[in-house]
């Protein structure tokens, strides 16, 4: 079981303003669920269920929540834009709350990476992915923590990229990625305790 050093429940209740944002990014729409390119959206509302709230409020372009995750108040935030246009949602709720990129955590799938694999970053590159590439062009920023999510290369060279990133996981992916997102609320909690490096340790693989 997961505590904190703080002698803070995971969940505990948090008042007073939002002090971070976790986006997990996405396209809207029924016939994107359960794709490739969703993965951000599949995460963050695997941690709204272990915080007991339900991402569907609509503010700043997207989808929102607020609850409370290791003491502090946070937004949880799925832009409705479509990915090419996230930093829009994202900038917004940024500018709302004063929140500097810094405890902005965003949540998305890394073609680089297999199935089932994670990589925690501090900050960095968008690394070709089009909604972290709005994020950063937008923002100014390269300085939001990140939790890349493995969802697989190309079988081919055939394969269209945006086809790829649209497509469905297979069975035996999707019972790969349910293990990744039940990780999620951990490494969320951790980042948020400040201890990046810790999460970084445990769950980049």
């Amino acid at each position: 079981m997961f505590f904190s050093r703080k002698n803070d429940p995971i969940h505990s209740q948090a008042s007073g303003p939002v002090e971070w944002i976790i986006a997990g990014l996405g396209n809207p729409g029924r016939q994107y669920e359960n794709t490739r390119h969703n993965t951000g959206f599949a995460a963050v509302d695997t941690l709204a269920d272990s915080m007991h709230v339900t991402i569907d409020r609509l503010k700043f372009k997207g989808l929102t929540a607020v609850g409370s995750l290791m003491g502090h108040r946070v937004l949880l935030l799925k832009p409705s834009t479509f990915m090419n246009l996230s930093g829009q949602s994202v900038q917004e709720a940024m500018q709302f709350y004063k929140i500097p990129a810094e405890r902005v955590l965003l949540l998305f799938d890394d073609i680089s990476l297999p199935c089932g694999r994670m990589r925690i970053r501090r900050k960095g590159s968008d690394g070709g992915h089009n909604g972290v590439k709005n994020i950063l062009y937008l923002t100014g920023k390269d300085t939001f923590p990140r939790v890349k999510i493995g969802v697989g290369q190309k079988p081919d060279a055939g394969w269209d990229l945006a086809d790829w990133v649209l497509s469905h996981y297979s069975k035996e992916e999707s019972a790969m990625m349910k293990q990744v997102y039940e990780k999620i609320p951990q490494v969320c909690s951790l980042i948020l305790d400040d201890r990046l490096d810790e999460a970084m340790n445990r769950f980049n693989s």
